[in-house]
């Protein structure tokens, strides 16, 4: 097996059993140039470390002093597409060394300065990939011993999966600041509300206090409104039962007047004519609501009103002493001549006044006229 010699073949693929020629400049990094060099380890050693670079899930890539590229693990071969040919080539004739990111001038600084240049966060789009990768990239000097600078490692950190983690942590603090944002916003707009309905409950509160004493004044005016609809119930059923009384008595004094057989007729102060009698009605052909509020003396009934005037004026008169009575002629409804026997007094109020004249008229050929009373209320 190949693996006995160590020395002379390093291995390319230990599952297919494919191993390289190792050319005399051609060494892991850290690797000391002969075997002797490097403190007597065993072939058995070497070949497990290089077993384990070429494992190893990390891109790993090495470059000489001269430029050259010396090694490359198992997955920078399948990353970057890398044969056993270009082992050797100058590194920067190959696409790695601009691809994804430019790694020249990095490789030159780590050089100079001695000590490792990193980048985080490379994207490359890879052909056929829908999305992105992101590689930390880290150039390291390389060291066979205390200031003896052999080469420059190259290594290539996928983090891909933390960037995606990464990025859905941001969308996430995002989205979160943004619904912190709303709810903060709705707090604000939830602490106007509670404002506006506390002023709002303040106003129904005085309304409602409003609406109890307005409550209160329209049962107070209920109240007397009570007792004024009792006091009106009452002055209508003593109304009721004085208009009762008085319709008794307008009924008992038309009886009464129909009775007498005389006509009754009473005027005013001023000699209108107030009651015209059913007996009046008989004698002058005129119906009451025709001679009612009319003028005596105007009346065109057969009635001498040049002869009656004086007389009715004296009963008027303050200095009256009763009763006027007197005969005259008078031409009735059938246009005839009559002999009439007039009694006028005076209508007294109770102080004593006269208020009008009350006549009681008959034929002078009739039974002599009941006495006429002297006053009335």
């Amino acid at each position: 097996m190949l693996l006995n010699h160590s020395e002379h073949f390093q291995p390319v693929d230990l599952r297919t059993r494919i191993f390289r020629k190792v050319s005399p400049t051609t060494r892991l990094p850290g690797e000391p140039a002969k075997w002797a060099e490097s403190g007597g380890r065993e072939p058995a050693t070497r070949r497990l470390e290089a077993a384990a670079l070429a494992s190893v899930p990390i891109v790993q890539l090495a470059i000489d002093l001269a430029g050259d590229l010396r090694v490359a693990n198992a997955a920078a071969e399948s990353l970057f597409n890398l044969r056993p040919r270009d082992l050797g080539r100058p590194f920067q004739d190959l696409e790695v060394s601009y691809r994804p990111v430019e790694l020249r001038s990095l490789i030159e600084q780590a050089r100079t300065d001695l000590r490792p240049a990193e980048l985080h966060d490379v994207e490359w789009q890879r052909p056929g990939v829908s999305r992105p990768s992101y590689y930390d990239v880290s150039i390291t000097p390389l060291f066979s011993g205390p200031g003896n600078l052999v080469g420059m490692g190259i290594s290539f950190l996928d983090v891909t999966r933390y960037r995606v983690v990464r990025d859905e942590l941001e969308h996430a603090n995002s989205e979160l600041e943004r619904a912190y944002e709303e709810l903060q916003s709705l707090n604000e707009e939830l602490k106007t509300t509670n404002e506006e309905l506390q002023s709002t409950n303040e106003e129904l509160e005085t309304t409602n206090e409003e609406l109890q004493s307005t409550n209160e004044e329209l049962e107070t005016m209920n109240e007397e409104l009570q007792s004024t609809n009792d006091e009106l119930q009452t002055i209508n059923d003593e109304l009721r039962r004085r208009t009762d009384d008085l319709d008794q008595t307008n009924d008992f004094l038309g009886a009464v007047l129909r009775s007498l057989g005389s006509a009754v007729i009473v005027l005013t102060d001023d000699l209108r004519v107030e009651v015209w009698s059913p007996g009046a009605q008989d004698m002058w052909g005129l119906r009451a609501d025709e001679a009612e509020g009319k003028s005596l003396l105007t009346l065109d009934i057969g009635l001498p009103a040049e002869v009656l005037a004086p007389h009715l004026r004296r009963v008027l008169g303050q200095d009256s002493d009763g009763t006027a009575r007197l005969e005259l002629a008078a031409v009735n409804r059938r246009g005839k001549t009559v002999d009439l026997r007039i009694a006028a007094c005076p209508l007294r109020t109770e102080e004593g006044a006269a208020s009008g004249v009350i006549l009681v008229i008959d034929h002078a050929s009739a039974p002599g006229p009941l006495p006429a009373p002297h006053t009335a209320g």
